[in-house]
C-alpha cells in the first residue's frame, strides 16, 4: 500500500511539474524557474510521502552531504554526452551550423532539472526500491530499466529501437548509479548533465522529443545507427555503448560496496525490504 501511494504521489508531481516546465514555452526566464520549481515540487513530494508512509527519513535524498554527488553527477553526465558527440562528429555524423541562443539554453536547463528529479524519484526512488526486496538488485534494475525506455516511446520521434537505446544506456546506468550509491543525487546529476549537453549546449535532439536549439545549432546525419536520426544520439551505438560501460563500472562498484540485494526467498522478503529501505547513509564513489 506504501508503494501504491509513493507512486501515485510522485506521478502526480511528475505530471504538475511537467504541465508547469513546459506551460511557457517562449518565456525562457519563467521556464527556468518553473522547471526548477518542477524539480523542487518532485524531490519534496519525494520526501514528504516516504516519511508519510515509512515513517522515517528519506536518506536516499538527505541534503546533507547532497551537493558533492550532484556536482559530480552533472558534470559526469555532461562529460559522458561529450565524448559520445565527441565520437559521433568525428565519424561525420555530427556538425555544427551556427550558434544558438543562451536564453534558449538557460531554459533547456530547466527543463533539464524537472526531467531528471521527477524521473529519478520515480523510477529509482519509488519503483527500483520497492521491486528490489522482491526481486532482487538485478531483477529490479532490468524491469526498470524496461519501463524507462517504454515511457520514452509516447515521444514525437520515438522509435523502437530509441526506447531499447534508452533501456540500455540510461534505465539501467541510472538504476546503477542509485544502487552504487544509494542515492538519488548521483543519478539525478547524471540525467540533469546528459540532458543539458545534449540540447543546452550541443542542439540536439535528446529522446525524439522535437527539443529546440539550444547554445550551438547542431545537425545530425548520416547512418541511423550512429547519428541517432529523428530520435537523438541517445539512439546512436556510440551512446549506448558508452552507457553500458558506464553501468558496468558503476555495479562493481555496487558488488564492492555490497549494495547489491540477492533475490530474496519468501521468508527473507521482510529482511531485504530492510535492507534497501534502511540501508546505511548514502554513498559517494569516492569513498
Amino acid at each position: 500500500m506504501r508503494f501504491l501511494g509513493q507512486l501515485l504521489a510522485v506521478v502526480a508531481a511528475w505530471a504538475i511539474g511537467g504541465t508547469l516546465a513546459t506551460a511557457v514555452a517562449d518565456q525562457w526566464a519563467l521556464q527556468l524557474v518553473l522547471g526548477l520549481a518542477a524539480a523542487a515540487l518532485a524531490l519534496g513530494t519525494y520526501a514528504w510521502v516516504v516519511r508519510r508512509t515509512e515513517r522515517r527519513s528519506p536518506v536516499d535524498l538527505a541534503l546533507t552531504g547532497a551537493i558533492r554527488p550532484l556536482v559530480r553527477g552533472t558534470a559526469g553526465g555532461m562529460l559522458l554526452f561529450v565524448a559520445v558527440i565527441g565520437i559521433i562528429a568525428a565519424l561525420g555524423a555530427y556538425r555544427v551550423e551556427g550558434w544558438g541562443s543562451v536564453t534558449t539554453a538557460l531554459a533547456l536547463l530547466g527543463l533539464a532539472a524537472a526531467a531528471s528529479a521527477t524521473e529519478e524519484v520515480a523510477f529509482r526512488g519509488v519503483l527500483l526500491r520497492h521491486l528490489e526486496s522482491r526481486t532482487g538488485t538485478w531483477g529490479a534494475l532490468a524491469v526498470t530499466s524496461v519501463l524507462f525506455g517504454a515511457v520514452h516511446l509516447t515521444n514525437p520521434a520515438a522509435t523502437a529501437w530509441g526506447a531499447t537505446a534508452i533501456t540500455i544506456e540510461a534505465g539501467l546506468m541510472l538504476g546503477a548509479a542509485y544502487v552504487a550509491t544509494r542515492s538519488l543525487w548521483l543519478p539525478i546529476g547524471l540525467h540533469m548533465g546528459w540532458n543539458f549537453a545534449a540540447a543546452g549546449i550541443f542542439g540536439t535532439e535528446v529522446s525524439g522529443n522535437d527539443t529546440a536549439t539550444g547554445l550551438l545549432d547542431g545537425v545530425t546525419s548520416g547512418p541511423t545507427l550512429l547519428s541517432g536520426g529523428a530520435f537523438g544520439p541517445e539512439a546512436s551505438i556510440v551512446a549506448v555503448t558508452a552507457g553500458l560501460v558506464l553501468t558496468i563500472v558503476l555495479m562493481r562498484v555496487a558488488h564492492r560496496r555490497g549494495h547489491i540485494v540477492p533475490l530474496p526467498r519468501r521468508a527473507d522478503r521482510r529482511t531485504a525490504d530492510r535492507v534497501t529501505t534502511d540501508q546505511a547513509a548514502p554513498t559517494t564513489l569516492s569513498s
